[in-house]
């Protein structure tokens, strides 16, 4: 049994650091390449795994060397894979990340294995048996089962639906979630801008809502809370969210403290975009070094 389960997707990487983005027609110098693994669900996984939090990863990849590599991160960053499908005949999903000097990502990709785990895949004892599952982008239907598992098991959920909040019908699972993770351009879909958290749907679970290089807010039945975030140079944000959500849960789970779960949620993703890569989450002492310079 693992005490945290992350679930969602399972990605290869492949990070381009260019002059600039390129306009249509133009052309842009790469100043250099890095491959590793990456999808929201591993990032968060392998963060966990590094505040020496016992995690677990549902998801899929391919039957190719990709999916091999992501496998290896995993195995190496301590992250059980009792509920990583690897699938015959299908390419792991990679992504190629153009970032440029600012840290600003574009991102081109192909979905491949990334959601070939249904409902009817997921092991009911895996999920079951721990105490706090972190969901990501993914299928509805699959998102909503291991919600209701974890509900049943006595967990508590978190849920970081990403930009295609508004595309697809997660209601089923936003019912099942205690923690709501959305940026500003996804909050809208959750929280009406005419109304106000405590007269919204979600006034009885805990609403984080991040505002990138300004920080973020927690919005909790009993209070809300902002913090403004850290004044850094960021290189790349690719993988920022992942590393703030993995810090909030990890305090959250600690002693659900949701004021301090947002102060290290900011560190953590304040010192990710200092660094190249999706998968570049601090560890505690770091963080902790981190805050304690900030005093």
């Amino acid at each position: 049994m693992v005490r945290v389960v992350a679930a969602g997707h399972v990605n290869w990487d492949v990070t381009l650091r260019v002059d600039a983005l390129p306009e249509p027609d133009g052309e842009a110098e790469i100043v250099s390449q890095r491959r590793s693994g990456g999808g929201s669900a591993a990032n968060v996984a392998v963060a966990l795994a590094g505040f020496d939090v016992d995690t677990g990863i549902v998801g899929s990849v391919g039957d190719d060397e990709p999916g091999l590599l992501a496998g290896r991160e995993l195995d190496d960053a301590c992250v059980d894979r009792g509920g990583l499908r690897v699938v015959d005949g299908l390419e792991t999903s990679v992504k190629y990340l153009v970032v440029d000097g600012d840290g600003e990502v574009m991102v081109l990709g192909n979905d491949g294995a990334n959601e070939a785990v249904g409902p009817e895949d997921i092991d009911p004892d895996y999920v079951a048996g721990c105490e706090h599952l972190h969901l990501t982008s993914q299928r509805p239907e699959t998102a909503a089962r291991l919600a209701e598992l974890a509900r049943e098991g006595g967990a508590t959920v978190s849920f970081d639906p990403g930009r295609r909040l508004e595309e697809r019908d997660f209601s089923a699972t936003l019912e099942r979630t205690d923690v709501l993770f959305v940026n500003d351009n996804e909050a809208p879909a959750v929280l009406d801008e005419e109304t106000s958290y405590p007269e919204s749907e979600f006034d009885d679970r805990v609403v984080v809502v991040k505002h990138g290089a300004d920080g973020a807010t927690v919005h909790t039945p009993g209070a809300s809370f902002t913090h403004p975030g850290f004044d850094v140079e960021p290189i790349d944000t690719t993988g920022a969210g992942d590393a703030f959500a993995a810090g909030f849960v990890a305090v959250l789970l600690d002693d659900g403290d949701h004021e301090r779960a947002l102060e290290f949620g900011n560190a953590c993703g304040a010192l990710a975009a200092q660094h190249e890569g999706a998968r570049t989450a601090p560890t505690r002492p770091e963080v902790r070094s981190f805050l304690d310079g900030q005093f």
